[in-house]
């Protein structure tokens, strides 16, 4: 019997850090800490061993092609495939509330089209039964867009990638272009790429279940909370090893029916559809 692999993107500090701290003491099989700055990962898988936790560390920048498919290779030679994959590699700019064209290119880049290359490359590792969970964000519910086209596109249920991508792809043109309308978007329109590449994730996270329900693998995306990391500049309502708790939930041990999920970091399940709810980001939130 093959041994049983588990993956974590982004994983050299934060939330990721602690989801892998997670993995080691729990998971039984080998845990991969991955990071795009080898020397940021070898120091976090360092850190743990300190602990007497001890995953592998494998180098994965999620945005560069090359990168993915070099640990894409890696894997199939040394292990034929994984079982637990979490997707938590972000950025974000919270100090500015509006960002660049090129900001908001690469903050998209990142949260979202990463996740596109993952799913082309490493998705078809995951074996059958396996668990995929993408972190997502209160910026991912839908109640975070206030266009009424996008709301009404978003919210099919036969909703296809390419309108996902179009979603992001219009954004992307109006920060181009200067036609950007900060009344699309909740909260007056801040940081809005990070808003639209979560809306994407969490939708395509749908998208993704209905296309790996027929080899028993659940894919669910989830909001942690607003947590005392880099990201958030510190500010937040508890630390990175409360919020791994629930990706470990998701990871290891929610029921198989769970799937296609927007789960709130206290594990209910929301309806991501409700674009009437309040669950959108607000940046009050942020001052300390």
């Amino acid at each position: 019997m093959a041994e049983r692999v588990a993956v974590v993107t982004g994983a050299n500090k934060g939330i990721g850090f602690s989801i892998v701290k997670g993995l080691c003491n729990r998971f039984r099989g080998v845990v991969y800490l991955t990071s795009r700055d080898v020397e940021r990962g070898k120091r976090a898988a360092a850190e743990l061993n300190k602990l007497g936790l001890y995953p592998e560390y494998r180098q994965l920048d999620v945005a560069d092609r090359d990168s993915v498919l070099r640990f894409r290779d890696f894997l199939k030679e040394e292990h034929g495939g994984i079982d637990v994959l979490i997707n938590n590699a972000a950025v974000a700019n919270c100090r500015d509330l509006y960002n660049t064209y090129e900001e908001n290119r690469y903050i998209v880049d990142i949260n979202y089209k990463s996740i596109l290359t993952m799913q082309e490359l490493i998705f078809p590792l995951v074996r059958d039964g396996g668990r995929i969970v993408n972190i997502s964000s209160d910026c991912g519910h839908i109640s975070n867009v206030r266009n009424e086209y996008w709301l009404d596109v978003l919210s099919k249920k036969d909703l296809t990638g390419k309108e996902i991508d179009d979603f992001v792809e219009c954004f992307l043109e109006s920060c181009k272009n200067n036609t950007f309308k900060r009344e699309d978007f909740a909260d007056n329109g801040t940081i809005a790429a990070y808003r639209v590449a979560k809306v994407a994730l969490s939708a395509l996270t749908i998208l993704q279940q209905k296309q790996l329900e027929k080899r028993n693998i659940s894919v669910n995306s989830m909001h942690p909370g607003l947590v005392r990391t880099d990201m958030t500049a510190g500010v937040g309502f508890y630390d990175a090893d409360e919020a791994a708790e629930t990706p470990l939930y998701l990871a290891l041990d929610a029921p198989d029916e769970l799937r296609g999920a927007y789960v709130w970091y206290d594990r209910r399940a929301l309806d991501w559809y409700d674009r009437h709810a309040d669950y959108f980001f607000k940046t009050s939130t942020l001052q300390a």
